[in-house]
C-alpha cells in the first residue's frame, strides 16, 4: 500500500481565542442573571478535558463589565490557575467595557496610566501585537495617529512566523444594523498600516456573536462572547441579547495558513467516540501519514 503525507502539516501555533468576558465586582449577575464568572470557569472545564495545549490565551477585550478592579482580579483568580497548567501565555486586550488604571494594574501589574495599552507578545516565531482600540467613556473605536505610527514601526521588522494582530473592535461590518454606532471607526487608515505587511490574522470581539471577514485581504476572525450572545435570527432591524449560544475560538497557525475554529459551550449527545489510538490506526490502515508535531516552544 502506499502511502502519502497529508495536504498539510501539523501546526506551527495553537492559541486560545476568548472573548468578552464582562465579569462584575463580588461575582455580580450580568441582566441579575447572567453568571459570567461561572460560564468562564465551565469554558476552562471542558478545554481542559480536551487535552489541547495552547501556547497562548488571547482574550479580546471586554473583560470586566465596569472596569472594576476586583473583576479583574477575580479574573485573574480564574485564568492564572488554567494559564499555569497549560503552560500558556496570556494575552490581555483592552475593551470598550474596560478601564484603563484598573486593567493595567490588576492584569499587567503595571503602574495605573489612561494611555493606550499596545504590546507586543513573542510566541517562538509567532509574534503576538495587541492593539488598544477604545475610546474612554464611549463604546466606539478608534486607534490614534501614535498608535499607528507605532504599529507601522513594529511591523516594518517581520516576524519569522508572522504576526496576529488582536484587538476588541473588530474591523468588520456587522450584520445587526445598530453594532454600526459602536463600530471601529476610521477603518481606512488601520488599513493603510496593515496592508503589505506580515500580518497573518486579525481577531477580535465586541459583537457578542461568530463572524469572519477579511479587512485589507487579512483574514479576521471575531470570537463570540462567553457572558452572553447576540440574536442573528432577531426581526430584521432589531437587537437581542440572549443567555446562551456561548463561544470561543481555537487559532493554529499553519505555514501557509491559519485557521480559525469555533467551538460551542455545552453538553450535548454523543453519536459515536472514536479516541486517539483508533484514529491512528485508521490513518495508518489508510496509507495516511501525519507530518510530526510542529509546535515550537513558546518562549
Amino acid at each position: 500500500m502506499t502511502t502519502r503525507s497529508a495536504e498539510h502539516p501539523r501546526p506551527d501555533h495553537f492559541l486560545l481565542h476568548i472573548s468578552d468576558t464582562h465579569l462584575l465586582a463580588g461575582g455580580g449577575r450580568l441582566y441579575d442573571r447572567v453568571a459570567s464568572e461561572d460560564h468562564l470557569r465551565r469554558l476552562f472545564d471542558e478545554f481542559e478535558a480536551s487535552g489541547a495545549r495552547p501556547q497562548a490565551i488571547v482574550f479580546t477585550g471586554d473583560l470586566a463589565d465596569r472596569g472594576e478592579a476586583d473583576a479583574y482580579r477575580r479574573l485573574r483568580r480564574i485564568v492564572d490557575p488554567v494559564a499555569e497548567d497549560l503552560d500558556a501565555q496570556v494575552v490581555w486586550v483592552m475593551g470598550n467595557h474596560d478601564e484603563r488604571r484598573a486593567f493595567r494594574t490588576e492584569l499587567l501589574g503595571e503602574a495605573p496610566s489612561d494611555a493606550p495599552i499596545d504590546a507586543v507578545t513573542h510566541v517562538g516565531g509567532l509574534r503576538i501585537i495587541t492593539l488598544d482600540s477604545t475610546v474612554p467613556g464611549r463604546h466606539h473605536g478608534e486607534v490614534g495617529d501614535g498608535q499607528l505610527e507605532w504599529l507601522r514601526a513594529e511591523l516594518a521588522e517581520p516576524a519569522p512566523h508572522g504576526t496576529i494582530l488582536a484587538m476588541h473592535h473588530p474591523p468588520v461590518p456587522s450584520v445587526l444594523e445598530l453594532a454600526a454606532s459602536v463600530e471601529l471607526r476610521d477603518q481606512r487608515n488601520l488599513e493603510e498600516a496593515l496592508v503589505g505587511t506580515d500580518v497573518r490574522s486579525i481577531l477580535a470581539g465586541h459583537l457578542h456573536y461568530s463572524s469572519t471577514a477579511t479587512f485589507g485581504g487579512i483574514p479576521v476572525s471575531v470570537a463570540s462572547a462567553t457572558c452572553y450572545t447576540q440574536d442573528l435570527n432577531v426581526p430584521v432591524g432589531g437587537t437581542r441579547g440572549r443567555d446562551g449560544a456561548r463561544a470561543f475560538n481555537l487559532v493554529h497557525v499553519y505555514p501557509t495558513t491559519v485557521l480559525h475554529s469555533v467551538v460551542p459551550l455545552g453538553a450535548f449527545p454523543h453519536l459515536d467516540w472514536i479516541d486517539a489510538d483508533e484514529s491512528r490506526r485508521r490513518l495508518e490502515a489508510s496509507g495516511l501519514r501525519l507530518a510530526p508535531e510542529a509546535l515550537v516552544p513558546a518562549g
